[in-house]
């Protein structure tokens, strides 16, 4: 009996998050303050494929991708999480000056083409293939190829 009741709950809670997770395409104008400010900043001159906003039980997040192909997240509040480019690399201005420093030094024929932040590091993926982790004060503590 146990067994058929956490059965139950379990299938219920499979198809409740299958509900949950809901990807919806939206317009420029519903991005959050912070995020249309980001596009125009940093992405003004890209030319927007598609902006779409994800519910899930952990809340909103969006997605901003553009014609060729580059990508930029975002948090419920606007505030950038990633950026990845296919074929250019991430705005410079993005990218802290220590990890600018670290790259140019260590790797100068590369290209970062993917930035992501979150609360505790950074991760920079290099055009050489390489994934560099930095922590808060900009520290390596990890690579990997």
């Amino acid at each position: 009996m146990k067994k058929l009741a956490l059965s139950i709950a379990l299938l219920g809670l499979v198809q409740t998050a299958a509900f949950a997770d809901d990807d919806k395409p939206i317009q420029f104008s519903q991005l959050p303050a912070t995020a249309q400010q980001f596009i125009k900043q940093y992405f003004g001159d890209k030319k927007i494929a598609l902006a779409k906003m994800e519910s899930d039980f952990f809340g909103k997040n969006y997605d901003v991708i553009f014609a060729n192909g580059d990508k930029v997240e975002f948090d419920r509040s606007g505030e950038w999480t990633e950026v990845q480019c296919k074929y250019t690399q991430v705005p410079d201005k993005l990218v802290p000056e220590p990890v600018k420093k670290f790259v140019t030094e260590n790797y100068p024929d590369s290209k970062v083409l993917k930035f992501e932040r979150d609360r505790n590091d950074y991760e920079v993926k290099l055009s050489n293939g390489w994934e560099l982790t930095f922590d808060k004060q900009y520290q390596l503590i990890d690579m990997d190829n």
